[in-house]
């Protein structure tokens, strides 16, 4: 912009000096043609120079030289002198004179004018100046087209500035904007956080309240309770002090009773026994002369005649001899059939029985030979299980596994290992059997904690144990009960060399998936079992301890098997010989079930059957064999408060 003002500025300038100088060529102009005559000679000269100061003016595209320009300076003069005197401003040196006007630079054009004229290159003097306006005119024009580009480009630059401002602008205003909402957004959170806070620390108030006031509650229920107790145990005891006192008289009363008879029948009774001993104590003398006479005799015969006597010492040696043989033979020919068909030492319970012709000499083996009807109709019902109580989800699983097991079996597929791993007392064992039955495989049953006694001998009785199992045409399956007391991680320092030899032996026969053995391991504590034999395992299942809705079936189921079906004889013999007194149940609803239930959180399924028991024993030793309400809730606290107290035991021993 400062270049082209600048341009302008000159272009301004030298228009008025164009128009100056034109204006001094044309006085001189008519000056020269009215002093000279009208067919003036040309001069001699054949070259005429331009003065320099001529070539030195910038043309000016826009303006032309003017020819009339002195016309109105004289003109206006006369007007001037005819006008009024106080219109104009005087001037003391008119133009005119010599203080007003300097004519030198007028003579020096009117002399250049007459050269010009006199010149033969006049024509190309004006050629010439025409050219040089014309390339004045161009130059100007490429100015001009500069200072239009210059122009443009300063109008790019500005745009690309604006642009560029307005960038930073929407890129500030952005940034301003996602700076307001992350500040909003903080706000937002932390007003969050502080309901949050506020919320979680009504809710804790709640919350504390209401479990100081269940424990006010419970106290107070529990106060309640152990009055009702004290009374009752009060009321107990001043009955059982009033039954035994009448005992007491009555016993003494039937005593003196007997007493008196007895001393009545007493001589008589002495009379009697007196001869009786008498007659037996002749009989017995008499037989007994007899029989020594008659040995006496045999022996006086045998000693006073040789052979007789060879004859009895042969005898009696070779009887003795064949005695012995006979016992030995039969021992050692009894040893191998136990060897060689007999179930191996390591198992402790199985459905196979001892010997393969124990399941014709009972009902129950006949009976799992021509297979169980009515165990095949709960499977396919989806009621199998009815004595093991486990939860929903574990015992749909176990089913399941027992389904494959079976079709497995079927389709002479490989079977799958499984461990169970749970706290005592949760149905392990149970389930195992269970899942052997509902499968329709044999199972045996033997313990970890059996291995470690054999020693050396461990090796070759596993070898046993599966070599025998590997016999059984159903499939069998082989449940390790305490599987962690021998098959423990092999790094562990204090396992003997007989161990970890049994380990491997483990380890080897289960190397391959079997078509004939479902091993199943359970254990307490699963990760103290060996890698390999984790590796080993295909399904594991966890046993835990029973809810509230398991708690309260297994209450039901062992109450139906140790109290209502208590007096029932199972079997013709038992219901003969010995008639149990059935147990009589009163009061006792479900609600009083759910609430035992309830108490015995933490109770493991045998514990139950334990506290079941032990509520059988509270009715045997009552004296009508009546269970009621009381007695249950009596038993039952007497059991929760037994278990609280090993657990407590349990923790201070481990801490």
């Amino acid at each position: 912009m400062y270049r082209l003002a600048k341009a302008s500025r000159k272009t301004r300038i030298f228009n008025a000096a164009t128009v100056g100088i034109a204006s001094v060529a044309a006085g001189g102009s008519c000056l020269l043609c009215a002093g000279r005559p009208a067919h003036a000679e040309p001069s001699n000269e054949s070259s005429f120079s331009l003065p320099s100061f001529i070539n030195s003016l910038p043309a000016s595209p826009g303006y032309s030289i003017p020819s009339a320009a002195p016309a109105p300076a004289q003109a206006a003069a006369p007007a001037a002198a005819s006008g009024p005197p106080n219109d104009l401003p005087r001037n003391d040196f008119p133009r005119t004179s010599a203080a007003g006007f300097d004519p030198e630079a007028l003579e020096r054009g009117v002399q250049m004018l007459r050269e010009i004229t006199s010149s033969l290159h006049a024509n190309k003097v004006f050629d010439s100046l025409r050219k040089q306006e014309e390339t004045r005119q161009a130059e100007e024009a490429a100015r001009k087209a500069e200072f239009q580009a210059i122009q443009s480009e300063m109008e790019v630059r500005k745009q690309q500035v604006m642009y560029e401002e307005q960038r930073k602008l929407a890129q500030q205003k952005s940034q301003t904007e996602a700076q307001r909402a992350r500040y909003e957004d903080e706000l937002a959170r932390k007003r969050m956080q502080a309901e949050h806070e506020g919320k979680r620390i009504l809710n804790s108030e709640l919350v504390k309240m209401q479990e100081e006031s269940s424990m006010r509650q419970e106290q107070l229920r529990r106060q309640t309770e152990e009055q009702i107790q004290a009374q009752r145990h009060q009321t107990e005891k001043e009955r059982a002090e009033i039954e035994r006192e009448t005992i007491r008289v009555r016993v003494m009363a039937e005593a003196e009773g007997r007493a008196h008879e007895a001393k009545l029948a007493e001589d008589v009774n002495r009379r009697m026994l007196i001869e009786r001993a008498s007659l037996e104590k002749d009989k017995w003398l008499a037989a007994i002369n007899t029989t020594f006479g008659h040995i006496g005799g045999g022996l006086r015969a045998v000693l006073t005649d040789q052979d007789k006597l060879v004859v009895m010492i042969g005898g009696i040696t070779a009887l003795a001899a064949g005695v012995y043989t006979t016992r030995e033979g039969a021992r050692v020919i009894w040893s191998y059939i136990d060897r060689v068909l007999g179930q191996p030492s390591l198992i402790r319970e199985s459905s196979r029985g001892k010997y393969p012709w124990s399941k014709w000499l009972t009902f129950k083996g006949l009976k799992s030979l021509f297979g169980n009807k009515e165990v095949q109709a709960a499977m396919k019902d989806g009621k199998g299980f009815g004595n093991v109580i486990l939860h929903p989800a574990l015992h749909k699983r176990i089913q399941h596994l027992a389904a494959a097991t079976a079709n497995t079996k079927f389709h002479q597929a490989p079977f799958r290992n499984m461990l169970f791993y749970g706290p005592p007392g949760t149905g392990k064992t149970m389930a195992a059997k269970e899942l052997a039955m509902q499968s329709g495989l044999d199972y045996a049953l033997m313990t970890g904690g059996d291995v470690a006694p054999l020693g050396s001998q461990a090796v070759t009785k596993i070898h046993e144990l599966f070599n025998w199992a590997g016999k059984s045409k159903k499939g069998l399956l082989l449940f390790i009960d305490e599987a962690d007391a021998f098959l423990c991680e092999r790094n562990s320092n204090v396992m003997s060399e007989s161990q970890r030899s049994a380990l491997n032996a483990l380890l080897y026969r289960t190397g391959d998936q079997s078509k004939d053995i479902v091993l199943v391991l359970a254990t307490n504590r699963p990760s103290d079992l060996d890698s390999a034999v984790a590796d080993r395992l295909d399904e594991v299942l966890e046993f835990p301890l029973p809810g509230e809705d398991e708690r309260v079936k297994l209450l039901h189921l062992y109450l139906d098997k140790y109290i209502a079906q208590a007096g029932t004889p199972k079997s013709w013999k038992s219901g003969l010989w010995n008639r149990q007194e059935k147990i009589e149940i009163r009061n006792i609803t479900n609600d009083v079930i759910t609430e035992a239930a309830r108490k015995m959180e933490g109770f493991s399924g045998r514990e139950i059957a334990k506290t079941m028991a032990s509520v059988q024993g509270a009715v045997y030793g009552s004296k009508n064999s009546v269970l009621d309400a009381d007695l249950f809730r009596e038993v039952i606290d007497y059991k929760v408060a037994e278990h609280q107290q090993r657990r407590k035991i349990a923790t201070e021993g481990s801490a």
